[in-house]
């Protein structure tokens, strides 16, 4: 097998045995644990919206926005998952942990004031004469990013996620 430097090159893994050997995408503990994270997370928001307002809303399940944060709960199991795999001292899980960071930030900052912003400009259009250019203007999306306690709930769920899949993993190997 050619490998220089950690680095396995495309001509080693042309043959059938060498590429038997690399677990398959379905093994991939991770991204496993991170797609997990994100379909509970939306599907949590469902349930959320029917306690909240009292109705039932399937749309929920591709929204952004609500309570909890699947984009914080994606990037938390992504990051946790790949420590308890590789370790948390390496550059895999450095990269991975930052990368929540900007993502969790902005949840809750960026896409928050943008979503305020569109809520201001749409009032601002519901209210021009029906005669002015803009007032058929299609209304922007207001729920956009999220509350603090909303990334909050989602890195907890993605950290809950992730670690209750390595649990099951490792059991699942010891067995």
């Amino acid at each position: 097998m050619d490998n220089v430097g950690g680095i396995t090159s495309a001509s080693s893994l042309s043959s059938a045995g060498d590429a038997a050997s690399y677990p398959s995408i379905l093994h991939n503990y991770p991204l496993f644990s991170a797609i997990l994270a994100f379909a509970i997370a939306q599907s949590t928001k469902i349930f959320t919206t029917r306690c909240k307002e009292g109705r039932w809303d399937a749309k929920q399940l591709i929204a952004s926005g609500g309570m909890p944060s699947s984009h914080s709960a994606t990037v938390t199991a992504l990051a946790i998952s790949v420590g308890l795999q590789d370790g948390f001292g390496g550059s895999i899980f450095a990269t991975a942990a930052i990368f929540a960071c900007i993502v969790m930030h902005d949840a809750f900052g960026v896409r928050l004031h943008a979503g305020k912003q569109a809520e201001v400009l749409n009032q601002i259009v519901y209210e021009l004469p029906p005669e002015h250019p803009l007032a058929e203007t299609r209304p922007l999306r207001e729920l956009l990013g999220h509350t603090p306690l909303q990334v909050i709930a989602g890195g907890l769920l993605g950290f809950l996620t992730a670690t209750i899949a390595y649990t099951i993993r490792i059991a699942g190997i010891h067995t």
